[in-house]
């Protein structure tokens, strides 16, 4: 198990939804990575509204079909090794935010099935991107 408890850093990356990647989704890809590299997890969210920079409003409308709504990663690690994937993610995200915040993780621990096992279930396959 990942040793995760005490001090660390949260890690938020904010893009959009259309952000790609190599021809894949910037969120996906992002994840992919931290996966990849053993981190010890990381949570995308996508939100209702934004607006950043360029202060070009994001918004979910009623019935739309092609939406370009803000994405947030989130992932918690320790400052080195947050340190250490900073480069690689400056060469993926062209544009958004990315911030750092000191965190004290009270606990982590995976869930379980029934059978006592951890739950590695995941709605689309490792590799697959959701495109």
């Amino acid at each position: 198990m990942h040793g995760l408890k005490g001090e660390r850093v949260l890690m938020r990356i904010h893009i959009g939804e259309r952000d790609k990647f190599e021809g894949e989704p910037l969120y996906w890809a992002i994840v992919q990575l931290l996966r990849k590299r053993h981190y010890a997890g990381a949570t995308v969210t996508r939100g209702i509204m934004a607006f950043g920079a360029s202060s070009r409003i994001h918004a979910a409308k009623f019935l739309e079909l092609s939406l370009d709504l803000p994405i947030v990663i989130e992932c918690v690690e320790t400052q080195e090794r947050i340190d250490a994937i900073l480069p690689e993610l400056d060469t993926m995200v062209s544009g958004g935010l990315i911030t750092l915040e000191r965190v004290n993780v009270i606990m982590y621990r995976p869930h379980e099935t029934n059978e006592g096992r951890p739950d590695m279930t995941t709605s689309a396959s490792y590799g697959e991107s959701p495109r």
